[in-house]
């Protein structure tokens, strides 16, 4: 089948679409990347995402064209992307946008439960696409006791499961999150989790320090200097002490958490530079001590690959953090574009493979990453 895998991630910027071939094999799915390409959301659009993410409350209304104009950005991006490929579409994955997640069950109107929503009107996809789409994907892992994170683990492991090397993937976005293979590992072997944030609070300091969307090559942190003081106050954080499975989002790391951040790093110096500099340290720091601390007994002594991606690998100061802090633990670093999978593209190629494994009645989720009792088939089906 010819699956298109649509993600947008807790950054909000815009959406991911890859476009896989995918073939059965004897042990695992087979996958060719046909085309993949990235496109940002309107102005207004990210303004209403990050405002209802960020809301203490809203409308009934709002939210309803919401989730309604995220279902027709998504097939935009679809129809522009398969305009300028010539491709022939069966199936689309779709992960939606995460308005809201709370892996842990919670007291709510006198009923404790966990809960989690992904906004984007599936039946518009559909209906524009005229193929069958898959979307909300965590619910029957969390149903299962599971955290409905990480789901890329999947894709993970049915490409880079290998014999005797060690592999970690581990992802940039808004939230930085990892899956560990080690040599040899069956799928219940491998483990994955959030370590902390990713871009998220380097974003909001540089649209509120530099009016820049994001810090582009890490420069504006390149020219700064970590304040140590805040970088320790910071992993004092409760959320970095917690053992796997976890999963972290803006509820723990958005605006307000960075807006605090800000204010701590303003103690000690005015130099907006040392701010970045300090919130790229904190991603690379909580990276490598979830790495030190939860994986690294896991690997056996054998070479590590580390493999990043997401926007974070575009970050050249933060992989030169990276670098300096993984190296001495024995791992070597890359970027997912050097395994012949572009780090934008690698999201999304793993919710078109959890489509692919919903349409054929196969379970998507990893039990060791996520934290579920059990397998099970994961995703909603929207038809013609």
């Amino acid at each position: 089948m010819i699956v298109a895998g649509v993600m947008s991630g807790t950054s909000a910027d815009g959406i991911d679409v890859a476009v896989v071939r995918i073939t059965p094999g004897k042990l695992r799915p087979q996958l060719r990347l046909l085309a993949h390409e990235g496109f940002l959301y309107p102005a207004a659009l990210r303004r209403a995402v990050l405002a209802a993410m960020n809301a203490a409350s809203t409308s009934t209304a709002e939210l309803g064209r919401l989730n309604w104009r995220l279902g027709v950005a998504y097939a935009e991006a679809v129809e522009k992307m398969l305009a300028r490929h010539k491709i022939k579409l069966d199936l689309v994955g779709c992960h939606g946008q995460t308005l809201y997640h709370q892996a842990r069950a919670e007291t709510y109107a006198g009923r404790k439960f966990g809960c989690t929503w992904q906004a984007g009107e599936t039946q518009v996809i559909a209906a524009r696409l005229g193929v069958p789409v898959v979307s909300n994907f965590r619910p029957a892992d969390m149903l299962a006791g599971g955290q409905g994170a990480p789901l890329v683990s999947l894709l993970d492991y049915v490409l880079f499961a290998d014999a005797r090397r060690g592999r970690v993937l581990q992802n940039i976005g808004g939230i930085a999150n990892l899956t560990a293979i080690p040599p040899g590992a069956s799928a219940g072997e491998v483990l994955a989790f959030d370590t902390g944030p990713g871009n998220m609070v380097i974003d909001w300091l540089s649209q509120e320090l530099f009016g820049k969307a994001y810090d582009k090559g890490g420069a504006f942190a390149a020219k700064g200097a970590v304040l140590k003081p805040v970088l320790l106050q910071a992993l004092k954080d409760p959320y970095f002490r917690l053992k796997p499975p976890r999963t972290a989002g803006r509820e723990q790391f958005g605006r307000a958490y960075a807006a605090d951040f800000l204010a701590e790093c303003g103690k000690y110096s005015a130099k907006s530079e040392d701010a970045l500099a300090t919130a790229t340290a904190l991603t690379a720091e909580t990276i490598a001590r979830s790495y030190r601390h939860f994986v690294k007994a896991k690997m056996s002594g054998a070479e590590v690959d580390y493999i990043v991606s997401g926007g974070g690998a575009r970050n050249r100061t933060l992989m030169a953090m990276l670098k300096e802090r993984l190296e001495p633990l024995g791992c070597t670093l890359k970027t997912s574009d050097e395994t012949g999978l572009p780090a934008e593209a690698k999201e999304a190629a793993a919710f078109a493979l959890l489509a692919w494994q919903t349409w054929h009645d196969l379970p998507g989720n990893l039990p060791a990453a996520t934290g579920a009792k059990r397998s099970v088939i994961l995703g909603q089906i929207a038809y013609v």
